[in-house]
């Protein structure tokens, strides 16, 4: 991935709400009302994010996504180093 691509991914989430995000399925993760995933953390909430209309997987990968790709980015730059690093070894 290019360097550059992992800036406009880092300031797509950095102005993204705060996470954690948690996806809450009515009938799965609750009996009443709706489907929505929480922001924040249950002491220091956000808004919940609704859907009009959204498959239960892509709600549950939207969440996920949030909380996941700040540290997969992190892990990109880290070997990206590593393999910077040992270029002198190629």
């Amino acid at each position: 991935m290019r360097k550059i691509d992992l800036i406009e991914i880092s300031n797509v989430y950095n102005n993204a709400t705060r996470g954690p995000w948690k996806s809450y399925i009515e009938g799965r993760d609750h009996e009443s009302g709706s489907s929505f995933i929480m922001t924040g953390q249950e002491d220091n909430r956000d808004y919940d994010i609704e859907f009009i209309s959204v498959k239960n997987e892509d709600q549950d990968f939207i969440a996920m996504a949030r909380n996941v790709i700040p540290e997969l980015v992190e892990e990109i730059k880290r070997l990206q180093k590593l393999l910077d690093d040992n270029s002198i070894f190629y």
